[in-house]
């Protein structure tokens, strides 16, 4: 499971700064036709927040915090204009792919479980959390609640504002929405959208960092990844991870800017799908009997998380199978040398 979840946001990476250099096209639009410009913008910020997470734990949290307050006033001002200036004559049809229903809802569940996928993480970082028991579960509720509102809110107001035959092929949706605005509303907003993905690779650069460096700890991974800095950085990790992010990246912007970042979103999903799965199962068996109401939530988790993972389609299954089953001979390599080290 931790080389699940650390693949799935290592795949996350490239998604995100694929996003990013999408919205950088408003500024900078020779990158339209540019797949090298582009991957090479994609590869310089994941450098650059690398570098900031290897400074340590407070770099980090300080550009995190910075990029989420900054990163909503556009999204605000986006959801105001989108309902009071959208149509609803541009919403798209009930079914657009012209799919069977049940596989087109499966393929939306995978991609709309995206942006709420890692909300797990808020626990990663305990040990360095004041009174965790409280601080965590009302940060990740909090933060939850807020996600739900905001996004779905301002994916409505996209969709209000913009036809469907536009949107369907926009690398940069949320500016092409604000064009109400005026000439400076697609600035305005893509200045917004490059903020909210800058600020959530860096919370994904973080995870990937942290998750190996967590399995090393276990001696279920080599040790030297669970070497830090005097910040608290597990640099060695966020290296390893950043440079497989970026091959991640290269090898598939032969698919193109949209199709990257599409069949990246799907395969780190569907993989994020699989804890999701064994969490439920946990949880079930843990609530059966003792409470009855988490283990019916358990239930809700693992028949969506299945149902979503129908719909990654079976090109995205195959790759996560493939990735999954690399990971077995590593855990039982290093299961092997951690029972031989706990009985010597």
């Amino acid at each position: 499971m931790g080389w699940a979840y650390w693949i799935s946001f290592l795949m996350g990476i490239p998604v995100v700064a694929i996003a990013f250099v999408g919205y950088l096209t408003v500024f900078v639009p020779a990158l339209n036709d540019n797949p090298v410009g582009q991957a090479l913008s994609a590869l310089a910020l994941i450098s650059v927040f690398t570098l900031i997470n290897i400074r340590g734990l407070k770099e980090m949290s300080a550009a995190q915090i910075a990029l989420t307050v900054l990163k909503i006033i556009p999204l605000v001002a986006i959801i105001g204009l989108g309902f009071t200036f959208g149509s609803p004559a541009n919403l798209p049809d009930f079914n657009p792919s012209g799919e069977p229903v049940i596989a087109a809802l499966a393929a939306v569940a995978l991609i709309a479980l995206w942006p709420f996928t890692g909300f797990e993480v808020v626990t990663l970082p305990a040990t360095n959390v004041k009174d965790c028991e409280r601080t965590i579960p009302r940060a990740l509720v909090t933060g939850m609640v807020t996600v739900v509102v905001i996004y779905l809110s301002a994916t409505a107001a996209v969709m209000l504002l913009v036809p469907p035959a536009q949107l369907a092929q926009s690398t940069a949706p949320f500016s092409d929405a604000a064009r109400v605005f005026g000439d400076w509303g697609p600035h305005f907003i893509a200045v917004g959208a490059l903020i909210a993905t800058a600020g959530t690779l860096n919370g994904l650069i973080f995870t990937s960092g942290q998750m190996p460096m967590a399995v090393a700890l276990d001696n279920l991974a080599p040790r030297w990844l669970a070497a830090t800095t005097k910040g608290g950085s597990p640099h060695l990790s966020l290296l390893l991870s950043a440079t497989l992010a970026s091959l991640l990246l290269l090898l598939n912007y032969s698919r193109g800017l949209i199709g990257a970042f599409t069949f990246l979103l799907m395969m780190a999903t569907a993989l994020g799908l699989v804890y999701y799965v064994v969490v439920s199962l946990a949880e079930l068996k843990h609530s059966a009997r003792s409470a009855p109401a988490w283990a019916a939530v358990a239930v809700v988790g693992l028949v969506y998380s299945l149902f979503a993972a129908f719909g990654s389609g079976l090109e995205v299954l195959f790759w996560g199978c493939v990735v999954m089953a690399l990971g077995l001979p590593l855990f039982f390599l290093f299961r092997g040398r951690a029972t031989a080290t706990q009985t010597s």
